[in-house]
């Protein structure tokens, strides 16, 4: 058995299980705050094996469910211009924005829309087309900001002139005191991204705890990290001692990385951004600076956030919150599905309904 393989050990999962069951004796509700954390819960199998006292929420933590409405329209009107290539990952290719419209739709009456693996690629796609503007959508958290602040800078050292960046990157911290800082929020714990805090480390958390008094745990995607991470949570819990602990030590130091951070903090600066279902959250987005202006697509002629409403019937908003499960909305597995998404809850992989229709969780 390798060292990965070992974190899926059947035997000791029995072991933390019967701990875990033995230990919950008060209810509480605990929160993922990570896309791939949504997708090893259901995966694995251990959501249906929870002691009942446990009720697992989903939350904002899919880079492409918490994409405002506006943002999407932004980058459809991008799309439709005839002097612009976008460039994107595969996820945002059908989203829906205004009037049903994606990406995909949008490509097939003609837009010009690449989908690129990194956002290097976008640099090639640039270099090829001297004649149009290539836009890079970039859409998800700290864990992917580093990487597309470095091609920017590779931009600037190759001399590209048509390479941009709609950045509409988010910050998890902000999300979270946001959470929080809401009355109708019912959280008890927190397990903390994985990936994110590799590059941010432990210590932005320490407000959950200190503030809120919510004990959370930074931890893997192996079904032992999380069975562990959920014990840790119910000691906190019984003995009133809320603390953030960091329990994926082999992959994030309480510092994070501070290269990555560098290269982020060279590039972005933090500023206001909406984030859907949670509104206008104050420095939970990053903007290019004014030293790199020449790459930011939002100083485009024309390019700006406009307000646009909910999709109609939609409430990824209310699950992105914890205040509905995918399967109380009345679309879901009927009108909203993973052949005909109404929201991006059920468009994206590490969405929280589409594990949920994926896992056969209401079936």
């Amino acid at each position: 058995m390798n060292s990965f393989e070992a974190f899926k050990d059947p035997q000791l999962c029995r072991a933390l299980l019967a701990r875990l069951t033995a230990e919950a004796t008060t209810p509480f509700r605990f929160m993922e705050v990570c896309g791939t954390h949504t997708v090893a819960i259901f995966q694995s199998g251990l959501r249906s094996l929870l002691p009942p006292t446990i009720t697992h929420l989903t939350g904002p933590g899919c880079p492409v469910c918490v994409t405002h409405e506006s943002e999407v329209a932004a980058f459809l009107d991008l799309a439709g211009r005839d002097d612009v290539v976008l460039t994107t990952f595969g996820d945002l290719m059908r989203v829906p924005g205004p009037k049903g419209r994606n990406l995909k739709t949008a490509k097939a009456d003609g837009a010009r829309v690449e989908v690129v693996y990194s956002p290097v690629d976008a640099l090639a796609v640039a270099a090829a087309n001297p004649g149009r503007t290539v836009v890079f959508l970039g859409v998800g958290f700290e864990t992917t900001a580093p990487a597309v602040a470095a091609t920017i800078k590779l931009a600037r050292e190759q001399n590209l002139k048509n390479f941009r960046v709609l950045s509409f990157h988010k910050l998890v911290p902000p999300a979270l005191e946001a959470l929080l800082s809401d009355p109708d929020i019912n959280v008890d714990a927190f397990i903390l991204p994985g990936h994110v805090s590799a590059i941010i480390g432990a210590t932005p958390y320490a407000f959950v705890a200190e503030k809120y008094h919510v004990p959370s745990v930074v931890t893997g995607f192996e079904p032992l990290d999380i069975l562990t991470a959920l014990l840790d949570i119910t000691g906190m819990l019984k003995n009133n001692a809320p603390a953030i602990r960091n329990g994926y030590t082999r992959v994030v130091s309480d510092a994070g990385n501070p290269v990555a951070m560098a290269i982020m903090d060279e590039v972005f600066s933090p500023a206001d951004a909406l984030w859907r279902g949670l509104g206008l959250i104050p420095q939970s987005g990053l903007v290019i600076r004014e030293e790199f202006a020449d790459f930011d697509a939002m100083r485009l002629p024309g390019v700006e956030l406009k307000e646009t409403p909910p999709l109609p019937g939609c409430r990824c908003g209310e699950v992105l919150k914890g205040k509905m499960a995918p399967n109380e909305c009345p679309l879901f597995g009927k009108a909203c599905t993973p052949a005909t998404p109404v929201g991006p809850c059920m468009v994206s992989t590490e969405g929280g309904c589409a594990a949920y229709f994926k896992y056969r969780l209401d079936l």
